[in-house]
């Protein structure tokens, strides 16, 4: 059984959505310019998220010029080009209600922008110089803006065997695999959720290690091309076979990883296993 990477994305703007890549640099916090940028409640600085705000997921967010220009688009509304402020005004920002620091505002033009496609006062912000954060798990790592972990990797072989039990109850769509938002996908493997009892692996130059399963919020719900909610796949069928007693009975799909060395990673890799549980 060969093992490789089927596909690489990173999520610019924490909550909006992916752009696929085919090579992508693997820093200590992730994917190179993954969840660097977040939006926030433009009064408090809580984080905002598919979780209450579906229509992010349809906002494409890339990464130009190394880093120094942010593009926003989404349809029927102008699209937006950014210069990218690294080291500018701060304004302090929670997730989940903790505390993050202080990141860096990107000014009234964006915020405006945003506020107008989510019809809620917002503003984006972006990690600032120095941000350090600690992840959590078996191997805790770095991460940025992130929910609490570097790469989320998930499986083709995850997906069939959810998809296949999504179709035994009578809806023969399925759910394609952006609805989980992976950094990782990788193919070749037979076992569904066989990710889960990895617990090192090397792909291309860099090096993972297992921090925890995925925990499933109503994200999943969400139709990542239209930003419109599409319940109640795949949470329901997930419920019937992932819950996760040691995290509030809360469904898992895909395991989020920490970055043990950093590299360079491309779609066509060959993964190396280093360390597994026994299933």
């Amino acid at each position: 059984m060969t093992i490789t990477v089927q596909g690489l994305a990173y999520y610019p703007v924490k909550g909006c959505g992916a752009v696929p890549v085919d090579r992508a640099e693997i820093t200590a916090t992730g994917l190179v310019h993954d969840r660097t940028f977040m939006v926030v409640n433009a009064e408090d600085g809580a984080f905002r998220s598919q979780r209450t705000h579906p229509a992010m997921a349809a906002i494409r967010a890339e990464v130009l010029d190394g880093g120094a220009v942010l593009a926003l688009s989404v349809p029927d509304l102008e699209p937006l080009e950014l210069a990218v402020d690294r080291d500018g005004q701060r304004r302090a920002v929670s997730m989940f209600d903790r505390p993050l620091g202080e990141a860096c505002d990107q000014g009234d033009a964006v915020a405006e922008w945003f506020s107008e496609v989510l019809g809620a006062k917002s503003r984006l912000v972006r990690v600032a110089p120095g941000f350090d954060r600690d992840g959590w798990g078996e191997t805790p790592g770095k991460v940025a803006f992130a929910d609490a972990h570097a790469v989320l990797v998930a499986s083709t072989a995850s997906l069939a065997g959810l998809n296949a039990r999504i179709e035994a109850r009578g809806d023969a769509a399925g759910v394609p695999m952006d609805r989980f938002r992976p950094n990782i996908v990788l193919s070749g493997a037979d076992e569904p959720h066989f990710e889960d009892q990895v617990r090192g692996m090397t792909i291309g130059s860099a090096e993972l290690a297992y921090s925890v399963r995925a925990m499933r919020c109503n994200v999943p719900l969400v139709d990542q091309s239209t930003g419109l909610r599409a319940g109640p796949e795949p949470v329901r069928t997930l419920a019937t076979y992932r819950r996760e007693p040691d995290y509030g009975n809360k469904v898992s799909f895909g395991v989020k990883n920490a970055v043990v060395r950093e590299g360079v990673v491309a779609v066509g890799d060959a993964v190396e296993i280093t360390s597994r549980l026994d299933a």
